[in-house]
């Protein structure tokens, strides 16, 4: 039967590519992502022919028949469509060197050595699961902004509608180098964005209220998990860096004597000093007994590799935290928010501490080693000062017959 816009909406993807029929040749294939591709079967000089016609939605089913026709056209005049369409690329442009994925490709590789591996794989995946299959074949001069839109309606529909702002600024940057190298003189991806659902701004999930604070520490310092989990979770709240930050942390990085962790923030390519207060010191040591031997603090079981990024995470549910209370990112602002409302430190001094960008009044970045005494008389009181929380909690929860 001849296929309807409908059906080809609510076509599902399998485990391996389904091919459904129309009618005069035309098909459609769905491969296993989800991106579905027209093909057109003929026979030229005795032999089984496959002319691609686009992908859908790009290519509508009406489109894609008019296409069809046109090829059917060129056979019955003895032309084959396929050495056709050589011809016509041959003349106007190299399309293989210009496409949309050529091009992509080649701004993912000018980039990489600027990434760190966890942004280089989102940004590899963004482009081969979201861009690609509908707009990776397509000379980058002829996209369109409706074509743009078109790739993102599937991600609109699903509601990720986080998701398809981030493609779409991931597709802007390729257009963006596509501009640079001579390929197009305008950016298609600028008239998107109005067209998609926004995106409502949420925060990660953090516990500030010092009276609750208290209760949570109880909780952590309860938690009987593996050395290395039980170790992390411990320590998070006291050095406040970014999760990714923590589980990657190697011991070449940790001065234990001068009571310092250096590293590179990956988000901002700058040297961070984390003043290690003498609690935190008393954590690492003690790991150090089961890890010290390897290049993580935090390793996972699986040799030469760091702690899991669902480790803590799951160390908080075993704890019956809710994500929706607390998350692992939460340690950041719980830290930001009670140090300046409770301890009165200087905000810059804080931000400086949590790795952020921070500028004087004339817009130059600050070295992320100033304020180091500051910072480090600052650790050590927000050490001191979860350990006053926590043991109030538990004279509270004494006199309380709990």
């Amino acid at each position: 039967m001849p296929l309807t816009e409908n059906t080809l909406r609510h076509a599902k993807a399998g485990l391996k590519p389904l091919s459904i029929s129309d009618t005069g040749g035309l098909s459609v294939l769905i491969q296993p992502n989800g991106s579905k591709w027209w093909r057109f079967r003929y026979r030229f000089g005795g032999k089984p022919k496959l002319l691609s016609l686009g992908v859908y939605p790009a290519v509508s089913l009406k489109e894609a028949r008019r296409r069809r026709d046109e090829a059917r056209q060129l056979v019955a005049n003895g032309v084959n469509p396929s050495d056709k369409r050589k011809a016509t690329h041959t003349a106007s442009m190299d399309d293989t060197a210009d496409s949309f994925e050529t091009v992509a490709r080649e701004f993912y590789d000018s980039r990489l050595p600027s990434w760190s591996p966890g942004h280089a794989a989102i940004v590899r995946m963004r482009l081969e699961k979201y861009a690609f299959p509908t707009l990776g074949a397509q000379s980058i001069a002829a996209v369109r902004a409706k074509d743009i839109l078109a790739a993102l309606r599937p991600i609109q529909e699903a509601e990720k509608y986080e998701t398809a702002s981030r493609v779409l600024m991931v597709v802007r940057q390729v257009c963006r180098h596509a501009i640079a190298t001579g390929r197009i003189t305008g950016d298609p991806s600028a008239a998107v964005r109005p067209a998609l659902t926004p995106v409502t701004p949420t925060h990660f999930a953090a516990i500030t209220d010092p009276k609750e604070i208290g209760p949570f520490l109880r909780k952590i310092d309860g938690y009987a998990g593996t050395p290395v989990v039980t170790a992390a979770i411990r320590l998070a709240p006291l050095v406040f860096v970014r999760p990714g930050e923590l589980r990657q942390a190697k011991w070449a990085d940790v001065d234990l004597a001068a009571a310092e962790w250096r590293f590179l923030v990956s988000k901002t390519k700058t040297d961070l000093v984390v003043p290690l207060s003498r609690q935190a010191v008393q954590i690492l040591c003690d790991l150090y007994q089961h890890t010290g031997h390897q290049e993580w603090v935090f390793p996972g079981p699986r040799n030469g590799r760091p702690m899991s990024e669902n480790a803590l995470a799951g160390a908080m549910r075993a704890l019956d935290i809710p994500k929706e209370k607390m998350s692992v990112h939460g340690f950041r602002a719980m830290a930001r928010t009670c140090l300046d409302e409770q301890l009165h430190f200087s905000p810059p001094v804080i931000e400086h501490q949590l790795a952020h960008r921070v500028r004087d009044p004339l817009g130059r970045a600050y070295n992320r080693t100033t304020h180091l005494p500051e910072r480090r008389a600052m650790m050590q009181r927000w050490a001191d000062y979860l350990d006053t929380l926590q043991r109030l909690s538990d004279t509270a929860k004494l006199n309380s017959g709990v």
